[in-house]
């Protein structure tokens, strides 16, 4: 899950300067252009109520509120992981690995979204941990998941997946006091050749990010190398969308770009920890938020896909936390 603060960058704040777009009443209109065959998502399902939260799990600031008050301003310097830091977060990245591996037999035609975020809220409760997407800024579920044309930050709801559906989960816990962040993208039963090709090139994409990072490099090496990728493959990243640090609490600085369109200064220090997740569309950038106030898709109705990995800076180059 990546959302900023700053208006000026991206993800639930601001997308391409767009208001939210009201969607017609048909529920999935057959889609076929040269981005292949699926179905669009053009209407927003039925959303059950928040999932109950046992006492005994320790919770996040904004658990009860829906109010995220405590995290550090995207101007603020990147912070520095200690040794123990470190340890905690990767326990709680490993276990939000192990979640996400786990959903993913949970992605069969017929399910409902809402089937899979009761499975990963119950899967999180159980191991005593706390879904970071819940309630954060009002947020209703527990994991997000986005498919075909839905980029980021779908919520989980009625719709039934279908044959040849792509999907994103994004899964985050809140584990002994620190979150840990991941993402993939999954086919649900028989996807196109262009599908397919979409999820490796994003998959590829995330890779060549993190291969971009290391000690005394400069950030918008990420955005440069993802940028010249997905550009080889004839696709294209969402600018929009971004990584971010992560720790006790879920989003901070650094903000990490995907593309070259933003830039963010400075260098990687080791014991730095942020996320890198390119949103990556058979199309055009352009994304819009829908009328939830969530759900972000694209503009010219291609698919997208996700990739996502926790990496900690280090001193001879990086660590991946999300394995």
């Amino acid at each position: 899950m990546n959302i900023c603060k700053n208006v000026a960058v991206c993800g639930r704040w601001f997308v391409n300067g767009t208001t939210p777009r009201r969607l017609s009443k048909s529920l999935w209109t057959k889609f076929q252009t040269n981005f292949g065959v699926y179905d669009v998502v053009d209407h927003l399902g039925t959303v059950s109520d928040l999932r109950t939260v046992p006492e005994y799990v320790t919770l996040p600031s904004y658990a009860k509120t829906g109010m995220v008050v405590d995290e550090p301003d995207q101007d603020c310097p990147p912070e520095i992981q200690n040794k123990g830091q470190i340890e905690m977060l990767r326990q709680s990245c490993k276990f939000a690995k192990f979640v996400l591996d786990s959903a993913k037999a949970q992605l069969k035609v017929g399910a409902t979204t809402d089937d899979v975020d009761r499975f990963v809220h119950d899967l999180v409760i159980d191991n005593n941990a706390y879904p970071s997407p819940l309630n954060y800024n009002g947020f209703k579920k527990s994991v997000c998941t986005s498919i075909n044309n839905v980029v980021c930050h779908g919520v989980p709801d009625d719709r039934p997946l279908l044959n040849g559906d792509l999907i994103s989960l994004d899964v985050s816990v809140y584990l002994n006091g620190f979150h840990g962040d991941c993402a993939a993208t999954y086919c649900v039963g028989d996807v196109d050749d262009c599908g397919r090709k979409l999820m490796s090139v994003a998959e590829q994409c995330m890779y060549k990010g993190i291969e971009a990072c290391g000690p005394g490099k400069s950030f918008s090496d990420i955005g440069r190398a993802i940028e010249l990728y997905v550009r080889q493959h004839g696709h294209s990243v969402v600018p929009s969308i971004t990584g971010h640090g992560i720790g006790t609490y879920f989003h901070g600085p650094p903000v990490i770009f995907h593309s070259t369109l933003h830039t963010y200064p400075g260098i990687m220090k080791p014991g730095m920890v942020f996320t890198v997740e390119p949103v990556v569309c058979q199309g055009g950038s352009d994304v819009e938020i829908l009328e939830d106030g969530w759900t972000i898709v694209t503009t010219d109705d291609s698919r997208g896909a996700q990739f996502e990995h926790t990496i900690l800076i280090t001193d001879h180059g990086y660590d991946i936390l999300t394995v």
